[in-house]
């Protein structure tokens, strides 16, 4: 028996409404392509919503040091030096038109006293290069481009899963999905799809990231036969929140230590101080004067002439350190470290940190205008995804493009404070243009009425399985099994069985009964979204289990120290054939001269720079 549905054509569809999927839709349609979005969830819902810091760009207007060289290096080394440095070059010369332009269309950031954007500093940034608007940076980012949008004529279907790519020979035509409130099933005809869904970070059982971050396109991606890369890079955010149980992994944003926030163990010190790695051995403040001395000069609007807190070290740097802490008998109450921004006063508090403040308030009763917040890490980002082409965000399925979270290349180990949203509206736009031109020169696809029904057919499968176990159990249980084997310390073995384990997951999802109802039926939901979590949970083990050294946010108990001779210089690629998940290494191409020159002269200026300001780099 065949199941109805209903067919939609389009030129470009955009799967997913963040700020990457919004930014593509825009300019897919700015070029004459009929554009659709498919959203899981509401429109103006979208993960982007919760980031708080800031979107970075050299800008120059907080510091006039700044410029695309600098920020080029910083994304570089912060990436250990993994990051696809073509993609770094665009990333740092696009990211201040894209800001402005953000703020040709209405965006209203915070200003300095020149009524300029205002910039605020971030761990890993040499310079302020975070334009913000308080601490609800990425809400105002999506407020201005669902706006922008609204003019340019894009069809919304909002509460839509896509659950397949369809595909004519090597090039995708398509994709299907269904109605999350009623179960109607949907045909796309797409000249050109791009992937804008977000990330993975639903795979861990403590985590920042919304419901909707379940691999979504990650998954849709590997099974229409794209490659990933990166994939055992995650980042685990040092501040989410782990007490009180009431706002357990949600992020405290960096914004809180770029404003002078500090970390203290259970004994009152400021730790970070003991945790400087060698690569950033000069560069920070080594004793608390110095560090407070960078505060006072840079929340007053001054040139700093001291170097900055080692708070606003890298994200990785930072939650090993909190972790070291917490299992040398050091750590807060509940397992993490405490965070104070008290210091600042009530007034610059809820002004420079408004929803952190409002937020706590309500939630947690905790008043960070008095007290310390406890904090730890928490599943975040993942720098890996989707491979794409750095100029034109196209995967390695012709007609199939990526931008945002769910593709991969500028981040490489590590991803630095504020890059993602800037990375979503210059990669965005970027996606959306080359989407649009691709399309002028396609016919209309004709979709394959058999594939189409098969990817019903999966689809209905949960709603009549009988007997079988309670989806939200398997994924339950899935999610504390890669928090516990797959998090933010890793080792072989651990590694090994969970990819075992994974593949038992899977088995049981793929048996698990929902209930028969497609109405409302959440259970049936989470049943599908198992799917692309166990395999997007696997091709993440499998590229940590590769990896034999510790980098970024890769760390091995078992291979502590980095290996550059070949991890230093190699990526790993995941793929899937016949239905198993398989991995090579790839050698990473070699950087231009041009750029090579460029890495040398910022380094030879933040030396000097430190030298100046008291130390050595």
């Amino acid at each position: 028996m065949t199941e109805s549905y209903q067919i939609h054509e389009y030129d470009v569809v955009v799967i997913g409404a963040g700020g990457a999927g919004l930014r593509a839709a825009i300019e897919a349609s700015r070029n004459g392509a009929k554009t659709a979005i498919i959203t899981k969830s509401l429109l103006g819902k979208a993960h982007t919503v919760m980031a708080e810091g800031g979107c970075a760009a050299s800008l120059q207007n907080a510091d006039p040091r700044d410029g695309w060289k600098v920020h080029f290096h910083d994304t570089m080394k912060g990436s250990k030096w993994l990051a696809d440095w073509r993609m770094a070059e665009i990333h740092a010369k696009e990211a201040p038109d894209r800001g402005r332009e953000l703020e040709q269309w209405g965006a209203v950031f915070d200003r300095t006293d020149k009524q300029l954007i205002n910039q605020r500093n971030f761990g890993g940034h040499t310079f302020p290069r975070l334009a913000h608007v308080g601490d609800a940076t990425g809400l105002e980012i999506i407020r201005t481009l669902q706006e922008r949008g609204i003019h340019e004529g894009i069809d919304i279907f909002m509460e839509y899963t896509v659950r397949h790519l369809l595909k004519s020979g090597d090039r995708v035509t398509g994709c299907v999905a269904y109605t999350r409130v009623e179960g109607s099933f949907h045909a796309f005809s797409a000249k050109s799809v791009i992937l804008a869904t977000g990330g993975i970070t639903r795979c861990w059982s403590v985590c920042s990231g919304s419901w909707e971050y379940t691999g979504d396109g990650h998954a849709l991606a590997l099974w229409a036969g794209a490659e990933l890369r990166d994939m055992e890079f995650v980042q685990f955010h040092p501040t989410g929140m782990v007490w009180p149980p009431s706002v357990r992994g949600i992020l405290v944003t960096e914004g809180v230590r770029g404003e002078g926030g500090r970390l203290t163990n259970n004994e009152n010190k400021r730790f970070m101080f003991d945790y400087v790695p060698e690569m950033f051995m000069g560069d920070h403040a080594e004793t608390i004067e110095e560090a407070d001395q960078w505060v006072e000069e840079v929340v007053s609007g001054k040139l700093a002439t001291v170097r900055r807190p080692p708070e606003l070290l890298t994200r990785d740097v930072v939650a090993k350190a909190i972790k070291a802490e917490v299992e040398a008998g050091r750590g807060s109450p509940h397992g993490g470290a405490f965070l104070d921004i008290s210091h600042r006063g009530e007034e610059a508090i809820k002004k420079k940190l408004p929803s952190m403040y409002h937020q706590f308030k309500e939630l947690a009763e905790v008043d960070i205008t008095k007290d310390p917040m406890e904090v730890g890490p928490t599943a975040h980002y993942v720098m890996g995804g989707i491979r794409v082409n750095a100029s034109t965000q196209e995967t390695t399925v012709p007609g199939l493009y990526a931008c945002g979270e769910a593709a991969s290349g500028l981040h490489g180990a590590n991803r630095l404070g504020g890059n993602s949203l800037s990375d979503l509206i210059t990669f965005g736009k970027r996606a959306g243009e080359y989407a649009a031109k691709s399309s002028k020169s396609i016919e209309q696809p004709i979709l394959d009425e058999s594939e189409i029904q098969t990817s019903i057919k999966q689809m209905l499968s949960p709603l009549e399985n009988q007997d079988g176990e309670n989806p939200g159990q398997i994924y339950d249980e899935m999610r504390d099994m890669m928090q516990e084997k797959v998090g933010i310390i890793r080792q072989k073995e651990e590694l090994e069985e969970a990819i075992e384990e994974l593949n038992s997951f899977k088995k049981r999802a793929m048996k698990s009964s929902s209930g028969t109802s497609r109405t409302y039926n959440s259970g049936w939901h989470q049943a599908l979204d198992l799917h692309n979590m166990a395999d997007v949970s696997v091709a993440c083990a499998l590229a940590a289990l590769t990896r034999e050294e510790s980098r970024g946010g890769h760390t091995r108990q078992d291979m502590p120290e980095p290996e550059d001779d070949y991890w230093g210089k190699h990526i790993n690629i995941i793929w899937m054939e016949n239905d198993e998940i398989k991995i090579r290494q790839e050698e990473i191409e070699p950087m231009s001269e041009e750029l090579q020159s460029v890495i040398a002269e910022v380094k030879s200026m933040i030396a000097k720079r430190a030298e100046e300001q008291g130390g050595s780099a």
